[in-house]
């Protein structure tokens, strides 16, 4: 039974002690989804779902819910984020060249196709793409590319 006690107070310990190591956030004051939209042109219920479902994990602004400050939930968002933003980073789109935007616009649509993005940790909270969501997601990222072949 001391055993047991003396893990639960060394966890305990070490719980308090990860509250003081923050990582960095992905916060901007600039709209870093500009570039993007102006090229891809999304119609606003399609830009409402990249808001709301995509550019906290891929674009240099998050908005964190109240959880991400408690740790190890903020290390592990934060790991997401990471992750999110070095495979598809929105707010890098202008210095793309024309054959890595069509890349990136493939791989959306196969994700998101595919049911990978957004990913099932992210949905516990945020909720899960609609297949009508899907669909539009879907037929804005194929007019895309077909504008980008031209």
């Amino acid at each position: 039974m001391k055993l047991v006690k003396r893990i639960l107070v060394g966890l305990l310990i070490v719980l308090v002690l990860l509250q003081f190591w923050r990582p960095e956030k992905n916060v901007s004051t600039e709209n870093v989804v500009a570039d993007f939209e102006a090229q891809t042109q999304p119609s606003t219920e399609v830009a409402l779902i990249l808001e709301q479902k995509c550019y906290d994990c891929h674009s240099n602004n998050t908005v964190y819910p109240w959880y991400a400050e408690v740790a190890p939930i903020s290390l592990w968002i934060d790991g997401h984020i990471e992750e999110g933003r070095e495979h598809f980073n929105v707010s890098d789109w202008a210095s793309w060249d024309l054959e890595k935007k069509d890349h990136k616009m493939d791989e959306l649509i196969e994700e998101v196709e595919e049911g990978h993005m957004p990913e099932d940790s992210y949905t516990w909270m945020h909720g899960k793409l609609s297949p009508e969501e899907k669909e539009m997601l879907m037929a804005w990222g194929k007019k895309v590319r077909t504008e980008l072949a031209e």
